[in-house]
C-alpha cells in the first residue's frame, strides 16, 4: 500500500489562485473568520489527520469489515475506527461548517470540500460515517422546529450523535412514490413508524451514543405517490423535546450487506417496528426536506469520486516512477539502470495524464460547486442567492456523475499501470477500484443524475442554470480571445460550448414530440456537459497558474496537462454528440420480448 499525501499545493491553487475564494469569504456570512492563515492551518491539520490517522486504517478496515451481533442488533466497526472518530470529534472537524448557535464553527462550505476530499482519499469507508450527519444537519436546520434543532442538531454537530438518510425500501429504489413505510399518529405529538429500509449507510455502529435516522414514511391520510411522503426523525434511543435520551427505540439493524467495496462502511437493513418518531416540516412535504439532504449528499459523493481519483493517481504515479520495465522506444533514458522506469513509456503516460487531468480538473469543478453552496446560503444579496441556486442545481448532477464515473476510470487505470501487482490485494489498487464502483450508484445512479440534469435542470427550467454557465464560459472566451498564451484553449472551448447549446436545443425540440428522447439522450448529454465544464476549468487553470506565484515547473505542468485534456479527453464530446443526435428509436424499436 502506497502512502497517501494530501495535494495541498493544488488545493490551495484551486481555492485561492483559480476560484479567488478569499475574495468571496470577505463578503459572505461567516467568511470573516476564514482568513488565509486560518484556512492554511485547517488544511495542514486536515492533511495530518488524514495521512497519519485515517490512511493507515484503510486496508485493515477493508480486510476486517463491520460485524453484526444478531443477538443485540449492534455493529462493531473495524479496529481503530472508533478511536479515529473520537480524534475527529476532538479536533472540531464535525462542526467545521455548521452554525455557531448549534455548536459549529460556521466556516464556509468550500473549506469543508478539501477536508472531505482528504478524508475520502485516505479512507473512503471511514468517511461515510460522518457523511450523512452533514446532510441531517442541513435538513434539520432548514426544515426542523426550533426544539428539534436544539434536541437533535446540537449533539450531531458536537459529534456525539450521527445521522442517516432512510429512503430505499426492498421493493423500491429511485421511485420513492412506491414506498410503503407507515407513520401512525400516537396522540402525543409523536408518530409510530413501521417499515423496512435497506442500503442505509451507518444505520448502526459503535462510534456514537445515538444515531438519528431521517425516515421517509406515509401518514394514514396521505395521497398516493410522491405527494404523500412525509419526513420523520427516528432516533436509535428515544429523545424527548427536552433533548434527553431515553430508552432504546423500536428500530434495529436486521442485517448488514456483503458488498463489493467500502467494506468497512456498514450498510444496513433497518427495521422500524412502531418506532417513535417526530415529524419534520409539513405533512406530505417530506421530499422537500429530503432533497436538502440529497443535494448535500450528491455533492459529497462527487467529492468522494475526486478523493479516489487522487489516491489512485498517487499510487499509480509512485509505481510508474519506481518500477523498471523495458527501454524507452526513443532510446534508454536511464542507461545506468538495467531498464527504464515505466513512466518513460507513452501509454503509461496516457494513463497517468488521464488521472492527473481528472484529479486537478475535477478538483476545480468540485470546489466551484462548494463555493456556490456558500453563495446560496450566505451571500448578502437575495438575487445573488437566487442565481447561485439556479447554477448550483445545474452543476450538482454534473459534479456527482462525472467525478464518480471518472473515479471508476481512474482506479481502473491505476490497476492497469501496476499490472499484475495492481490486481492483487497487497498493492491497494484493487480496493480503490472496488470502492469506486458504488459512487456511481448511491445517492442516485449516473442515469438518475443524467435525467435530473437534462429533464429537470435544463428542459423544465428552460435552461436557467445552463444559460448562466454558458455566460460564464462566453465571458471568459471573449475576455481572452486575443491572448496568445490562451489561443489554443479559448478557440476549442468556445466551439464546444456553442455546440453544447445547439445540442441542448435539438434534444429539447425532439422531446416535445417524444418524451423518450430525454431518457435516450440524458447520459450522453451529461458526459458532454461534464467535459465542457472541465475544459472551462482547465482553460481558467492555465490563466490562473500563469498569474500565480507558483514556480515555473508548476505552471508548465498545468499547461501541459491542459493540452493533454484538450487534445485527448475533450474529443470524447464528438462521440457523445453523435450519440445525442441519434434519436430514441435506436433504443426503443426493439420489442422487450426480443431481447432474449
Amino acid at each position: 500500500m502506497i502512502d497517501y499525501k494530501a495535494p495541498l499545493a493544488d488545493m490551495r491553487f484551486v481555492m485561492f489562485d483559480l476560484l479567488k475564494l478569499d475574495r468571496q469569504y470577505a463578503r459572505i456570512d461567516g467568511g470573516a473568520n476564514a482568513t488565509r492563515d486560518v484556512v492554511d492551518a485547517i488544511l495542514d491539520e486536515a492533511a495530518r489527520f488524514s495521512e497519519t490517522v485515517l490512511a493507515p486504517l484503510n486496508a485493515s478496515g477493508d480486510e476486517q469489515g463491520c460485524v453484526l451481533d444478531k443477538a443485540t442488533a449492534t455493529v462493531t466497526t473495524p479496529k481503530g475506527f472508533k478511536e479515529a472518530y473520537a480524534k475527529y470529534v476532538e479536533g472540531g472537524w464535525n462542526g467545521l461548517t455548521a452554525p455557531e448557535q448549534y455548536g459549529g464553527q460556521h466556516l464556509p462550505e468550500s473549506i469543508g470540500a478539501p477536508l472531505k476530499e482528504m478524508l475520502d482519499s485516505a479512507n473512503l469507508s471511514w468517511g461515510n460515517f460522518p457523511l450523512l450527519s452533514h446532510g441531517a444537519t442541513e435538513a434539520l436546520r432548514l426544515h426542523g422546529e426550533e426544539w428539534q434543532r436544539d434536541a437533535f442538531l446540537k449533539p450531531i454537530v458536537e459529534g456525539r450523535w450521527t445521522g442517516t438518510m432512510c429512503l430505499t425500501e426492498p421493493h423500491c429504489g429511485s421511485d420513492l412514490g412506491l414506498l410503503k413505510t407507515r407513520a401512525e399518529p400516537a396522540g402525543n405529538g409523536t408518530f409510530r413508524i413501521t417499515g423496512t429500509k435497506i442500503f442505509i449507510t451507518a444505520g448502526e455502529h459503535d462510534l456514537t451514543e445515538n444515531i438519528v435516522h431521517l425516515v421517509l414514511a406515509r401518514l394514514p391520510d396521505a395521497p398516493p405517490g410522491v405527494k404523500g411522503i412525509s419526513l420523520f426523525i427516528v432516533p436509535k434511543f428515544r429523545v424527548g423535546q427536552d433533548g434527553r435520551m431515553g430508552e432504546r427505540n423500536a428500530v434495529t439493524c436486521g442485517a448488514i450487506e456483503h458488498k463489493m467495496g467500502i467494506k468497512a462502511s456498514v450498510t444496513c437493513v433497518m427495521n422500524f417496528d412502531g418506532a417513535e418518531g417526530w415529524l419534520i416540516g409539513q405533512p406530505n412535504k417530506g421530499l422537500n426536506a429530503m432533497f436538502t439532504m440529497m443535494n448535500t449528499a450528491r455533492l459529497a459523493v462527487g467529492i468522494q469520486g475526486l478523493g479516489l481519483i487522487e489516491r489512485a493517481y498517487q499510487g499509480a504515479l509512485a509505481y510508474a516512477r519506481d518500477r523498471l520495465q523495458g527501454r524507452s522506444m526513443s532510446g534508454p533514458k536511464f542507461p545506468d539502470k538495467p531498464a527504464d522506469p515505466l513512466i518513460v513509456h507513452p501509454d503509461i503516460r496516457r494513463m497517468l495524464l488521464t488521472q492527473k487531468a481528472f484529479a486537478e480538473g475535477g478538483r476545480a469543478l468540485g470546489y466551484y460547486a462548494a463555493s456556490l453552496v456558500d453563495l446560496v446560503e450566505r451571500a448578502p444579496d437575495a438575487e445573488e442567492r437566487r442565481r447561485a441556486e439556479e447554477l448550483l442545481s445545474f452543476v450538482i448532477p454534473i459534479t456527482k456523475a462525472l467525478l464518480t464515473e471518472a473515479a471508476n476510470e481512474c482506479t481502473y487505470l491505476a490497476v492497469q499501470v501496476l499490472g499484475g501487482h495492481g490486481y492483487i490485494h497487497e498493492s491497494g489498487m484493487e480496493q480503490f477500484a472496488r470502492d469506486a464502483r458504488i459512487t456511481t450508484i448511491y445517492e442516485g445512479t449516473t442515469g438518475i443524475q443524467a435525467l435530473d440534469l437534462l429533464g429537470r435542470k435544463v428542459i423544465q427550467t428552460q435552461g436557467a442554470g445552463l444559460k448562466q454557465f454558458l455566460e460564464e464560459i462566453s465571458a471568459f472566451c471573449h475576455a481572452h480571445a486575443q491572448d496568445p498564451s490562451l489561443t489554443e484553449f479559448v478557440g476549442p472551448l468556445a466551439a464546444v460550448a456553442k455546440d453544447w447549446a445547439a445540442l441542448t436545443q435539438e434534444v429539447a425540440l425532439r422531446a416535445r414530440d417524444n418524451p423518450d428522447e430525454i431518457g435516450a439522450a440524458a447520459v450522453d448529454y451529461l458526459f458532454y456537459s461534464g467535459y465542457v465544464a472541465l475544459a472551462y476549468f482547465w482553460a481558467r487553470s492555465v490563466l490562473a497558474a500563469d498569474a500565480s506565484a507558483h514556480d515555473d515547473a508548476f505552471k508548465h505542468a498545468k499547461r501541459a496537462t491542459a493540452r493533454f485534456f484538450f487534445a485527448r479527453l475533450l474529443p470524447r464530446t464528438f462521440a457523445h454528440g453523435a450519440a445525442l443526435r441519434a434519436n430514441a428509436d435506436t433504443l426503443m424499436n426493439l420489442p422487450a420480448a426480443q431481447f432474449g
